[in-house]
């Protein structure tokens, strides 16, 4: 899909009551969210399943150590709402949003995925403490991944 016709999509969700577009042309899946206070939507593109699995015996291992992490501590668990690149602080060099241990109340920052290069802020929905960061800075992450357990 050619970069006009996506910000076609993108102003066509911006400026409509519509609150999420989903559109397949090809092998290629766009899903377009608009999100409740900004005027602007988060984008994702996804990719045929067998582009994001090269070497399955790699991706298996991860995907099986994150949820026996998960149920070690009881509390609210963080999933990415997107497929994306992982960031704990908003440049490099600057201070991690949070820490394990922070505490934090609904609406805060927890951490940037990157998505199509643009910068999506993810906030807790909860208000606590930060039991459990599940992810490494500048990792890739995929939708539904955990990403913070909240106690």
């Amino acid at each position: 899909m050619d970069l006009r016709k996506l910000k076609t999509l993108i102003d066509l969700v911006a400026e409509s009551d519509i609150a999420e577009l989903e559109v397949t042309e090809g092998e290629s899946k766009v899903r377009i969210v608009k999100s409740g206070g900004a005027p602007q939507g988060q984008v994702m593109m996804m990719q045929p399943q067998a582009a994001h699995l090269p070497h399955p015996a790699a991706a298996a291992a991860p995907a099986a150590a994150a949820p026996a992490a998960v149920e070690e501590i009881q509390g609210h668990v963080v999933k990415s709402p997107m497929v994306g690149t992982f960031y704990r602080a908003s440049a490099p060099g600057a201070a991690a949003f949070v820490e394990v241990g922070s505490s934090v109340k609904e609406g805060d920052t927890l951490c940037i995925i990157e998505a199509m290069k643009l910068l999506n802020e993810i906030d807790v929905e909860v208000s606590g403490v930060v039991k459990q960061i599940l992810v490494e800075n500048g990792q890739p992450v995929e939708f539904g991944q955990p990403l913070f357990v909240i106690g």
